[in-house]
């Protein structure tokens, strides 16, 4: 019994961290219908802005934060206007530049030596709370809690806002939108920086639990891909109940077989869905095969 509520709690825990970091790919590929692949690289150099103005500035933690997601949004918007509105429709053109300026920028920290043991974030809170015989840390319960905030703003935002309702009208129907008077550049524009900014987000709360790591830009683009396919691109309930079941799976492979078969479970998820339901597990719109 004890083993069994290890399982579901770290499992919750794995769960909300996929969610977090998949969440900017997949506001940004499911509003606008571009496969940002530079997710991963905008996701550590968020990470590096943080530590730099921890450590080297002395700034509050607040302050961070926020020169992170600055950071990251602006990034975002020169990706978007550089790199992908050049190719934008091109969707294999759209896939390999943001791809090719992901590797680059990680590439680009590895060469400048960002890789030694001294780049950590510090947890939000201290200390640990214990759930019946699972002891937690509590930076961890600050995560779970931050993905399900986020999740909940999201979901109100695509239905609530002009902004998000005109960002769902481009991606159910994008001629119709256009016809009344939306601007599909902008709003593309507009989902890529919010994608980017929600990379920041992920970045300072999950890069806590470990050191700053070059692959992990890697490993975020692969969460996000596996999460956005196995969910679908266009309900934030999807997004959910795919991070639950990755999460779970994850911790469950980790316990039973190794942790280093997480790669394997995400390959694996992103390979069945394609192939017995391309539209992800809620998917309903597109077929994602469509639009990749």
């Amino acid at each position: 019994m004890p083993e069994l509520l290890t399982v579901l709690v770290y499992g919750l825990v794995q769960a909300a961290v996929l969610l977090l970091v998949a969440l900017g790919f997949s506001v940004t590929f499911g509003l606008s219908g571009i496969p940002n692949f530079s997710h991963g690289g905008v996701y550590i150099l968020s990470g590096f802005v943080c530590w730099f103005s921890l450590r080297k500035l002395g700034w509050p933690y607040p302050l961070a934060v926020a020169a992170s997601v600055a950071v990251a949004a602006t990034v975002g918007l020169l990706v978007y206007a550089a790199v992908i509105r050049p190719v934008r429709r091109l969707v294999l053109a759209e896939v390999i530049a943001t791809f090719a300026v992901g590797v680059a920028m990680l590439e680009l920290f590895r060469w400048m030596g960002l890789v030694t043991y001294e780049f950590n974030l510090p947890a939000v809170v201290a200390g640990s709370v214990a759930l019946g015989d699972v002891v937690v840390d509590a930076h961890r319960l600050v995560v779970v809690a931050s993905a399900a905030g986020l999740g909940l703003a999201l979901w109100w935002f695509g239905r609530a806002t002009r902004t998000g309702l005109a960002l769902r009208a481009m991606a159910q129907e994008e001629y119709t939108a256009l016809s009344l008077g939306i601007r599909e550049d902008r709003m593309a524009a507009l989902s890529v920086v919010l994608g980017s900014a929600l990379a920041a987000v992920a970045a300072v709360l999950v890069l806590p639990l470990g050191l700053i790591s070059i692959n992990l830009g890697y490993d975020a683009m692969l969460v996000a891909l596996a999460v956005t396919v196995t969910g679908g691109t266009e309900r934030t309930a999807g997004l959910v109940l795919a991070a639950l079941l990755l999460g779970l799976a994850t911790v469950v492979a980790s316990v039973v077989i190794g942790p280093h078969w997480s790669e394997v479970v995400y390959l694996a998820a992103i390979v069945t869905v394609l192939a017995v339901r391309p539209s992800g597990i809620l998917g309903r719109l597109k077929e994602l095969e469509e639009r990749v």
